[in-house]
């Protein structure tokens, strides 16, 4: 498959490369968009045929559910079937943006888009050039992060080439993504809303809103997730991550036993002297370390090493829970407790 590249500055949008991609998604084709949050792999939510060709492109099982992504509410109504009070209210605080809403479906679906679930998943990013082409295309965007299935998801346009080129239509280049992680999914289709997948919009953001709000079972009817980035292993790179948790100073000693080549990733980390063959910065806070994340894990495929150690961050409440779930996710749930008084996310 022949792959077009189409660079689209965000701050100057080339209206003729939005036409062009628009058209290639009312043609059935997949088209690659940079979101505020990562790269997605999109296609017309409404064609089962190109639905399918995002599952082929990834490799992703076809139990996992994908998002509908929307430029406007009113597209809201060709695709859900009651809209509850309180998805207003999170709309109204955080749309567009980073937040992904479960609903109840309505039968226009197509049963791959939602793995065949009475719900579907629908966000409406803030990125410009994402809102420009569905705007353009007038069609629910169905759209996972632009990788092969598994692997860390792409924050930038390389990334999407490094994974995708040949197995996709379309990849639009509009620069690095500024969040760096997916977006929180909420559950709203039960009495309390339920956060399936932990993202920039946290538990206590919800609930300053809504009252309530609890970390919730991702599965659906027969045991399929609900939420896309369920699976226990996911985001991974090809080098072996371990999760540590614990202080960068425990971490600095732990290591000094360490023989192997190994690569460090923590937050301040040129603070401290790991015994490590590369150190890996993770920034100065935590939403640095969210928007370099799968930078970082992609990196230490390109270096020399036999092991990652990821420090977690610590908090159990704010965007700490977001870096941390991926990180558990990319290593595979391999953990060293340096202070033995945690449990997973």
């Amino acid at each position: 498959m022949d792959t077009k590249i189409l660079k689209i500055d965000p701050d100057r949008i080339d209206n003729s490369k939005i036409d062009e991609a628009a058209g290639a998604i009312l043609e059935g084709k997949t088209v690659v968009m940079p979101t505020e949050t990562v790269y997605g792999l999109g296609a017309n939510a409404f064609s089962k045929e190109a639905v399918a060709k995002i599952f082929i492109a990834k490799g992703r099982p076809s139990d996992n559910p994908l998002i509908c992504h929307i430029s406007n509410r009113d597209m809201l109504s060709d695709i859900v079937a009651e809209v509850p009070q309180s998805a207003k209210i999170l709309m109204d605080h955080f749309w567009g943006g980073p937040l992904t809403i479960i609903f109840k479906k309505k039968d226009n679906v197509p049963d791959i888009v939602n793995a065949g679930l009475p719900t579907v998943a629908v966000r409406m990013p803030s990125h410009p050039v994402a809102n420009a082409l569905i705007e353009k295309a007038g069609v629910p965007v169905a759209a996972p992060s632009a990788n092969l299935s598994g692997t860390p998801s792409p924050t930038t346009a390389q990334h999407v080439i490094d994974d995708l080129y040949g197995r996709v239509d379309v990849i639009i280049d509009g620069g690095n993504s500024k969040i760096g992680i997916e977006s929180t999914v909420i559950d709203l289709t039960g009495e309390i809303p339920m956060i399936l997948r932990p993202g920039y919009v946290t538990i206590n953001d919800v609930r300053k809103l809504l009252g309530k709000c609890e970390y919730g079972n991702s599965k659906g009817e027969a045991g399929t997730p609900k939420s896309p980035g369920m699976k226990y292993t996911h985001y991974a790179p090809k080098t072996p991550v371990v999760c540590v948790i614990g202080s960068a100073r425990e971490l600095e000693l732990f290591l000094m036993k360490e023989n192997r080549k190994i690569a460090v990733i923590a937050q301040n980390a040129n603070k401290y002297d790991f015994n490590a063959d590369v150190v890996l910065s993770a920034g100065f806070d935590v939403e640095s370390y969210a928007a370099r994340l799968f930078y970082l894990l992609r990196k230490t495929d390109e270096l020399d090493v036999e092991l990652t150690y990821a420090l977690l961050p610590t908090s159990k409440s704010g965007l700490e829970v977001a870096v941390a779930n991926r990180l558990l996710k990319a290593s595979g749930g391999r953990l060293i407790n340096l202070k033995n008084k945690w449990s997973n996310i």
